[in-house]
C-alpha cells in the first residue's frame, strides 16, 4: 500500500523525545534538530511513537541519515497514522515514560519548578516577553477581530463518549469561528454586511508556548509543586482522580499536555489583552482547581497562575526564584507597556462558582489545599479579587468566598440576571481597581446547557458578554477573557455558543479601533 502526498517542503521540529515499542529492544531516538524535506512518494514505513504512529518514507529516513540522526526505525504491523498537510506545526504527545524520565531527572519539589529552566531558555522563550509558539494576525492591522489565542492541542481523539465533560468542544469553538458567519458583521453596513466567518485563516490564531516548552516555573508557585510533579508524571491517586473528574484518563499523556497548554493559552492571552486592551481565548477557565488539588473537571488553576504571574515582582518568592534561576525569564515576561500590575480582577460568570479561584487569595487554605506541607500555601491576598455570579444551588457544595459573591436563584432569567451582574461589577471595579480583568465568560448559564440551573437566553448571554468587556474598555481597564464552562451532548451547538465571546470581543474592538491603540 502506498500513498503519495505531495508536499514542496514538509518541515518537522522535534524536541528531544524518545520511546521504546513494548516487547522489543528496537526504538526510536530523535534529537532536537530541525530538517525540511522536499517528499516524492512516501512509502508506508511505520514507526511507533508511544500510542502514536506516524507515517514516513524511505526517503525520509535516508534523509535523516545523511543529517546524523540518531535513531533505530522499528517497523509494527499496526495501521499508521498518516501526517496530514496543515500549516500548523504537528506536536508530539509525550509519553508517560517520558513523563517518568523527567520526573527521575527532578530529584526534590525545588528542581521541579526549575525543569524547563535554562541560559537557554531565558533567551530563547519569549517572543518580545510575549509565552508564544506562533504570532497571530497583527493586531495593530486587524480591523476585523480582536486577538484569539488558540491551539489544535486543546482537543484530542478517543475522548469516552459517556463523560459529561466534551473534550471536544475547543476544537468546535475555533470550527465556528472559521467557518460560521458571524451576526455582527451580517448586519454591520460599514463592513458590508459581510457574510464571511469571522476568522479567515487558522494562522491569525495566536498559539501559546507548547507543553514542552511553558516553563514550570511559571505554574509553581501558585501551583504546589508535589502536586504539579504528581500529575505531570501520571501518578495522581485514584481518589485525586475522582476528585477531578476524569477518573482513569486523567493520566493520559494528551490530557496531561492539553491541561498545561490551556494554562499556557491564558496567560499568553492576559499579555495579548495588556498589549492591546483585548484579547479572547478559545479554552481556559478553570477555576474550580486549587493549589493543590485538582477538582470538577478542572486540574491546574490558569486565572491564579495568570494573577501571579502578572503581579510578580522582583521581591516575590526571592529564595525561590533564586534558586530556580528563573528570575531572567520572569523580568523578560511581558506585563504591559506603562503600567504595574498590582491587582487582578476575575470576574468569574460560570453558572458555577469559582471556588478553587477563591482560596489563592483568602488568608488561610485548608490542608487538602497543600499537599506538599514544605510548600507555603500561595497568597494573592491583596492581589487578586474575585467577583462571582453563580447558581446558589449548583455545583460545589460548600461554597468558598469569593471578595464578591453574588448567589442567583434557580431559573433566573435575563432581566434578573444582567440586573444582578451591572451593580455588581460597578462595585468592583470602583473598589478594586484593577489593572487587568480576566473575564470567564461561562455559556453553561443558558436555559438549555446540561449542568445549569439558569435561564439566560441567547440575547441575555450576548448582553451580559457586552456590558462586561464594554464596561472595562470604558475605564481603561485590559480584560482577558476565557470560555469557561458549557456541557452539551451536541457539541457543535456548543461549541457556537463558546463562540459567543470572541465574537462579542471583535464587536468591541471595531467599536474602540482598538487596532489604534498605542
Amino acid at each position: 500500500m502506498h500513498h503519495r502526498l505531495h508536499w514542496s517542503v514538509v518541515c518537522i521540529d522535534m524536541m528531544r523525545f524518545a520511546t521504546s515499542q513494548s516487547g522489543s529492544s528496537q526504538s526510536m531516538c530523535i534529537t532536537n534538530q530541525r530538517c525540511a524535506i522536499i517528499g516524492e512518494s512516501l512509502h508506508e514505513t511505520r514507526c511507533a511513537f508511544g500510542t502514536k504512529l506516524w507515517t514516513i518514507s524511505d526517503r525520509i529516513a535516508r534523509q535523516r541519515r545523511c543529517a546524523s540522526w540518531a535513531y533505530r526505525i522499528h517497523t509494527t504491523t499496526q495501521s499508521s497514522r498518516h501526517i496530514e498537510e496543515e500549516g500548523d506545526a504537528y506536536y508530539l504527545t509525550p509519553t508517560l515514560e517520558r513523563i517518568q524520565q523527567q520526573k527521575s531527572e527532578i530529584p526534590n519539589a525545588d528542581a521541579s519548578r526549575s525543569f524547563t529552566s535554562s541560559t537557554t531558555h531565558q533567551a530563547t522563550i519569549l517572543l518580545d516577553g510575549l509565552a508564544t509558539s506562533h504570532l497571530g494576525l497583527d493586531p495593530r492591522q486587524n480591523t476585523r477581530h480582536a486577538p484569539m489565542v488558540f491551539h489544535e492541542g486543546y482537543s484530542f481523539q478517543d475522548w469516552p463518549t459517556t463523560y459529561t465533560f466534551p473534550m471536544d468542544k475547543f476544537k468546535q469553538t475555533a470550527y465556528s469561528l472559521l467557518n460560521d458567519s458571524d451576526e455582527f458583521l451580517l448586519h454591520d453596513e460599514e463592513y458590508d454586511y459581510d457574510a464571511r466567518p469571522l476568522v479567515l485563516s487558522k494562522q491569525h490564531f495566536f498559539k501559546p508556548l507548547s507543553h514542552l516548552q511553558f516553563p514550570l516555573s511559571f505554574l509553581s508557585p501558585p501551583i504546589c509543586p508535589a502536586f504539579l510533579q504528581s500529575f505531570l508524571s501520571g501518578s495522581l491517586t485514584r481518589e485525586e482522580c475522582r476528585l477531578i473528574g476524569f477518573r482513569e484518563q486523567t493520566s493520559r499523556p494528551e490530557l496531561i499536555e492539553r491541561t498545561v497548554l490551556e494554562v499556557a493559552g491564558t496567560v499568553l492571552t492576559a499579555q495579548l489583552a495588556m498589549k492591546y486592551g483585548l484579547a479572547c481565548h478559545l479554552a481556559g477557565g478553570t477555576h474550580h482547581a486549587e493549589s493543590g488539588r485538582g477538582k470538577g473537571f478542572t486540574i491546574l488553576n490558569d486565572l491564579a497562575v495568570v494573577a501571579r504571574l502578572m503581579t510578580w515582582n522582583e521581591g516575590d518568592e526571592v529564595n525561590d526564584a533564586a534558586a530556580n534561576n528563573d528570575v531572567g525569564l520572569l523580568r523578560q515576561f511581558y506585563r504591559g507597556d506603562d503600567r504595574k500590575v498590582e491587582r487582578v480582577l476575575v470576574v468569574d460568570c460560570d453558572v458555577h462558582q469559582g471556588d478553587g479561584t477563591a482560596t489563592f487569595h483568602t488568608d488561610q487554605t485548608s490542608p487538602s489545599n497543600n499537599k506538599d506541607k514544605t510548600f507555603p500555601a500561595t497568597n494573592l491576598c491583596n492581589k487578586l479579587y474575585t467577583l462571582d455570579l453563580h447558581a446558589e444551588s449548583n455545583y460545589p457544595h460548600p461554597k468558598e468566598k469569593c471578595t464578591y459573591d453574588v448567589p442567583l436563584p434557580d431559573d433566573c432569567d435575563d432581566e434578573l440576571y444582567l440586573s444582578s451582574l451591572g451593580d455588581a461589577l460597578d462595585r468592583a471595579l470602583i473598589e478594586v481597581n484593577p489593572q487587568l480583568v480576566l473575564y470567564n465568560a461561562g455559556v453553561d448559564v443558558y436555559h438549555s446547557d446540561k449542568l445549569g440551573r439558569l435561564s439566560l437566553s441567547w440575547e441575555g448571554m450576548k448582553q451580559r458578554d457586552i456590558h462586561v468587556v464594554r464596561r472595562c474598555l470604558i475605564d481603561n481597564i485590559p480584560v482577558a477573557c476565557v470560555v469557561g464552562g458549557g456541557y452539551s451532548t451536541d457539541v457543535r451547538e456548543l461549541g457556537i455558543r463558546h463562540s459567543l465571546i470572541s465574537r462579542v470581543c471583535s464587536l468591541m474592538w471595531r467599536e474602540y479601533g482598538l487596532w489604534r491603540r498605542k
